[in-house]
């Protein structure tokens, strides 16, 4: 059973061909590279094609055929996503176009003056949305609250393309709970803490919710930190449509208790399912999230 293991995958060679490309052939013409990665893809990373076919088939319900078209489509649209993020934060903002579902929600989060917690998934290009945030003087600190140990050289290079340093702040999930002083004191400063709530690791604490009609297992921290703390609970994704066009949606998650994880994670899928429902080639969850494949 392969499951996600804290680490995501990627080179350094990868985000240097993404770059070359931006830079000597543009954007658009970046993505016909994909063809080939993703139909690599598609041949050989047998362990993510069981799984999203798993995916497609027995929870989206689709034919054989659109089975397998979806899961080359995922591979594409994945690495248009990773190409976006390059190429924004290497400047090229202005070649995209965006628009705001709900972005009265962050500003009367804001406007309490208490912090507040946004949570994502990784569906979409969330790690954009700060790029963004500036047209619509939204001034505030985002805090993102992770257990991701992406390899620092890929972040370094990044960064050292990027024309405008991003302002996120990481807050690393560490075992002596060290993190919640963290999140404490970003919270004092009115700045925003940000989750993703759809990767659960093998070994670490877990709730139970049901996704696309079934149970799977999902991060307790993020539900049980966000039902403690007397703060906004905003659901926040960031979605990539036609062409060099991006969507963000931000959902206030209502009538659910404090203290209440279960009933925070329980209305967390129910956003999460109507987003993957909306956009089924955007999320990159490349385990077995089910536990559902032998």
């Amino acid at each position: 059973m392969n499951k996600w293991k804290g680490k995501s995958k990627g080179t350094i060679l990868g985000y240097k061909i993404f770059v070359w490309c931006i830079r000597n052939i543009g954007i658009r013409s970046s993505y016909v590279v994909l063809y080939f990665v993703a139909f690599y893809y598609f041949l050989f990373e047998k362990n993510n094609n069981r799984y999203y076919r798993y995916y497609f088939r027995k929870r989206l319900h689709y034919s054989y055929w659109k089975t397998n078209i979806s899961l080359f489509k995922n591979y594409f649209t994945f690495g248009k996503v990773l190409i976006d993020k390059t190429a924004i934060s290497a400047g090229l903002r202005n070649k995209f176009t965006y628009e705001f579902d709900g972005i009265e929600n962050l500003r009367n989060l804001l406007a309490e003056k208490k912090g507040g917690v946004l949570i994502s998934a990784h569906i979409g290009n969330f790690e954009i949305a700060e790029y963004f945030f500036a047209d619509i003087d939204f001034d505030c600190q985002i805090n993102l609250v992770t257990t991701d140990q992406e390899v620092t050289v890929i972040k370094e290079y990044l960064e050292s393309v990027s024309v405008k340093k991003s302002t996120v702040k990481f807050i690393y999930v560490k075992e002596d709970m060290s993190h919640i002083f963290e999140i404490n004191e970003a919270l004092s400063k009115n700045e925003l803490i940000c989750f993703t709530g759809d990767r659960y690791f093998e070994g670490s604490k877990f709730l139970e919710g049901e996704l696309l009609g079934k149970m799977a297992k999902f991060p307790a921290g993020p539900f049980l930190i966000a039902s403690r703390l007397d703060v906004p609970v905003v659901y926040v994704y960031v979605m990539k449509e036609k062409n060099l066009h991006y969507h963000l949606y931000a959902r206030v998650a209502e009538n659910v208790k404090k203290r209440d994880a279960q009933g925070l994670l329980n209305s967390y899928t129910q956003n999460l399912e109507s987003m993957i429902r909306k956009y089924p080639l955007q999320w990159f969850n490349y385990f077995d999230f089910w536990d559902d494949i032998d």
